[in-house]
C-alpha cells in the first residue's frame, strides 16, 4: 500500500499544510515532529514560489518571507532528508509547475523520491496538461495528486478515473483562505469520485475551526488546512510550534468525534 494511502487508513484524515522555511527551515522541520505527534496523518509542505497563483494572502506573505530568508529547492530537500531519519509520515510537497520546471521535471521527481516524499500537488496544472509531470512522477513511484473544483463538474469522473495517492477536493471557488462558511456541495463532488475510482478523498481550501473540519471530513475522507496554520506561523514566528501543536491537536479531536 502506497504511504498516502496508510494516511485514510485510520479514520478520517487530518492533513496540515505549511510553507516550508517560514520562519525558517529548522522550525519548519519541528513543525513536521509536533504536528505528527498531535495527530497529523499526512503533511503538506509548500515548497515556495514567487507568484503562489492559488494562495491567497497568508500564503502568499509566508512564500515571501521564506524566499527572502533565503529558501531553495535544494534546501528543502535536505530538510526533508532530514526529517526522514526521524519519521515516515507520510508527506506530499506543494507547489507551482515553475518550480519544478525549473529545478528540471526529471531531476526533480527523481531527488524528491530519493529524500523519502509521496507525492506532489502543482494547484496551477490543469488535468489536460498533467501528463507531462505525471508520467514522470510514476516513473519515479510518486504519487501526483488531481484537484477537482466545484467547477470541474462533468470532468470529475474524468480526473478521478486518473487519480492518485488521494483527490483534493478544493471547497470553493478563489484562493486559499479562511472563509466563514463552505457552500459547495462537497457530498456530491465526493460521490462521482468514489463512482470512478476507489481513492480517498479530502476537502482544503476554507477550512479553519473543528467545527468546519468536522463537517467536512463527514462529507469526505479528510480535511485540509493550511492558511489557519500559517497564519500561527506568522503570529508566532520563531515560538510558534507549541501554538500549532495544539491546532492540530484540537483538529484532529474534532475529526475523532
Amino acid at each position: 500500500m502506497s504511504n498516502i494511502r496508510k494516511a485514510f487508513e485510520g479514520g478520517k484524515a487530518f492533513i496540515p499544510f505549511i510553507t516550508c522555511g517560514d520562519p525558517s527551515l529548522e522550525i519548519t522541520e519541528q513543525l513536521v515532529y509536533a504536528m505528527e505527534e498531535a495527530g497529523a496523518d499526512l503533511i503538506e509542505l509548500g515548497i515556495p514560489f514567487s507568484d503562489p497563483t492559488a494562495e491567497g494572502p497568508v500564503i502568499q506573505e509566508a512564500n515571501v518571507r521564506a524566499l527572502s530568508g533565503g529558501v531553495t529547492t535544494d534546501k528543502v530537500f535536505d530538510m526533508v532528508r532530514k526529517i526522514r531519519r526521524k519519521s515516515s509520515i507520510p508527506m506530499v510537497f506543494m507547489t507551482y509547475a515553475n518550480v519544478v520546471f525549473s529545478y528540471g521535471t526529471d531531476r526533480f521527481m527523481k531527488t524528491a523520491k530519493e529524500v523519502g516524499m509521496d507525492g506532489l500537488i502543482l494547484p496551477d496544472v490543469p488535468y489536460e496538461e498533467k501528463e507531462e509531470f505525471d508520467s514522470v512522477a510514476k516513473t519515479y513511484g510518486l504519487d501526483l495528486i488531481s484537484l477537482i473544483a466545484p467547477t470541474s463538474e462533468d470532468r470529475i469522473s474524468m480526473i478521478a478515473k486518473d487519480a492518485s495517492g488521494f483527490v483534493y477536493c478544493v471547497s470553493s471557488l478563489g484562493v486559499t483562505g479562511v472563509r466563514s462558511s463552505i457552500t459547495t456541495d462537497i457530498g456530491a463532488m465526493v460521490k462521482l469520485v468514489k463512482a470512478a475510482k476507489d481513492i480517498p478523498c479530502a476537502v482544503g481550501f476554507g477550512i479553519s475551526t473543528p467545527e468546519q473540519a468536522k463537517k467536512m471530513a463527514d462529507l469526505s475522507d479528510g480535511a485540509i488546512v493550511g492558511s489557519a496554520i500559517v497564519k500561527i506561523c506568522a503570529k508566532y514566528g520563531t515560538n510558534c510550534i507549541p501554538y500549532v501543536k495544539e491546532y492540530v491537536a484540537s483538529m484532529k479531536k474534532a475529526l475523532r468525534s
